[in-house]
């Protein structure tokens, strides 16, 4: 293979640090889409028989863009270092996928948002109403779980002192403090919703901004190199 001149060389080095950049937010998006998906309170809530499943679904688009970020940043720290066309043509195309990935998660997370605290707390509702009409054991112990995890009891002000044997025990001032579980459910889910939104959102921004950036960078660069021939690939 032919020696590098120093301006390939300089667009080289620069490809691979901003693919490694690109690399290491693919691991932060998964790390954050992994978080919201293994959560207890979310687990808890969402793995039961019947459950809803549409928080889910903007959390599985932000783990499955999380890895394809990671995947992609792969391909253009291989391509720099090999100079392999081949490779960068595979980065840019996924590159553009991955924009109306994230973009679509943030619009999804925004839109759902009410939907999926209405959906939750319904079946939250639904389970209350099936132990206290059946009294079942297995309905009991959900609740006893889903309410230890949020930090809540019952559905409001009003519920029977029977009920409460499924509410979080503490000190006697935290339980009449304690929050009801429609309300603690929305301020626990309306905060996810809002990472889900304003990661996707955010990341897709970035990366448009920073592929202008890294362009501008290059031209830039490209002309520095080429001005000044004395560089030698240890000098990068």
């Amino acid at each position: 293979m032919a020696a590098l001149s120093g301006g390939e060389t300089c667009v080289k080095y620069l490809m691979f640090a901003f693919n490694l950049v690109f690399w290491l937010a693919g691991t932060t998006v998964l790390a954050i889409g992994l978080w919201l998906r293994l959560d207890p309170q979310n687990k808890v809530l969402l793995e039961e028989e019947n459950s809803p499943y549409a928080f889910y679904a903007g959390v599985y688009v932000l783990i499955g863009a999380g890895a394809l970020i990671m995947v992609v940043g792969f391909l253009g720290c291989c391509g720099a270092i090999r100079e392999s066309p081949c490779m960068l043509g595979v980065f840019f195309f996924f590159l553009l996928i991955l924009f109306a990935i994230e973009v679509a998660a943030g619009i999804w997370g925004f839109s759902n948002q009410t939907k999926v605290v209405e959906d939750i707390s319904s079946f939250y509702m639904q389970t209350y109403k099936d132990y206290t009409s059946t009294g079942d054991e297995r309905v009991k112990e959900t609740l006893r779980l889903i309410q230890a995890q949020l930090k809540c009891c019952g559905p409001g002000k009003d519920t029977d002192e029977s009920f409460k044997e499924t509410c979080p025990r503490g000190e006697p001032l935290e339980e009449l403090l304690i929050k009801s579980c429609p309300d603690a459910i929305e301020e626990v889910f309306d905060s996810k919703l809002h990472i889900i939104a304003v990661v996707g959102i955010t990341m897709g921004v970035v990366m448009v901004r920073s592929r202008k950036e890294f362009i501008k960078t290059h031209v830039s660069d490209v002309f520095w190199c080429v001005h000044n021939p004395d560089i030698t690939h240890s000098d990068i």
